[in-house]
């Protein structure tokens, strides 16, 4: 279980849901590092659950100075920076009828801006031959209702892996995208009802062509492989850890 000993990653997003999944994954491969997000109290959970590899960092990613203080806390704290997935984002719920320009504002801020902004703060501190891990969502390839906004987000995040790849070939930086499916997280607390989540689930998982919604595990697995040396020949590349929904489903 070392395939990512010694590694240094910065996880936006690492106190709960699939950024947490990554964390997890991560320290159980031999990784450490920094977890980041906006809630210290679910930011403390995350740290103590993960017994020491990782410290957390309160901080905004649509803020720049937060950002750079993040990256340049942790480059001093470990010397390093190796790996890292800029997974911090939200849906937004809404239709072309319905989204004005705040809401745009706000969500392209969070699950665009910030996006582009966390690799380059990031890139001072980085070693020559890292990986970046940016996370897509299979919302850029179905239209689902009320996710237009969110879904067009997440499409130029897959195109950043590519983007990204080409400018960074001499710095032999690699980027790379995961794109998830419905997963197991707690934004269905934010969404749904509490009585009806379980049902929602169950719905979500009878539509998914392999009978299950994901785990944050599903995506933290795939992050190691990205993280790691094993996925060396890869940059630019697009994974669908979505349980088939994107191509196989009805």
């Amino acid at each position: 279980m070392d395939k990512l000993k010694d590694k240094v990653a910065v996880i936006t997003g690492g106190n709960s849901g699939i950024g947490f999944g990554i964390a997890e994954a991560f320290k159980n491969e031999g990784a450490k590092g920094v977890i980041v997000g906006r809630n210290q109290e679910t930011l403390d959970s995350a740290v103590a659950k993960l017994g020491g590899s990782f410290i957390a960092i309160n901080a905004d990613v649509t803020n720049l100075a937060d950002l750079e203080r993040v990256f340049a806390a942790t480059a001093g704290r470990f010397g390093k920076i190796d790996v890292v997935v800029a997974n911090a984002g939200a849906g937004t719920v809404g239709t072309v009828a319905t989204i004005g320009e705040a809401d745009f504002d706000k969500a392209i801020d969070l699950n665009l801006k910030s996006v582009y902004f966390t690799v380059n703060k990031a890139l001072p501190h980085m070693n020559d031959g890292g990986s970046v891990i940016l996370i897509g969502s299979n919302a850029a390839h179905r239209a689902y209702p009320s996710f237009t906004l969110y879904g067009a987000a997440k499409a130029a995040v897959i195109y950043l892996a590519k983007g990204f790849s080409s400018d960074l070939l001499d710095r032999k930086i690699r980027a790379n995208v995961i794109t998830p499916g419905t997963t197991d997280t707690p934004a269905f607390d934010k969404f749904v009802p509490a009585a009806q989540i379980e049902g929602v689930k169950k719905h979500f998982a009878s539509q998914m062509p392999i009978g299950r919604i994901g785990q944050p595990s599903d995506i933290g697995n795939t992050a190691v492989f990205l993280a790691s040396d094993d996925s060396s020949f890869m940059l630019g590349a697009e994974l669908l850890v979505d349980g088939g929904m994107s191509y196989l489903a009805k």
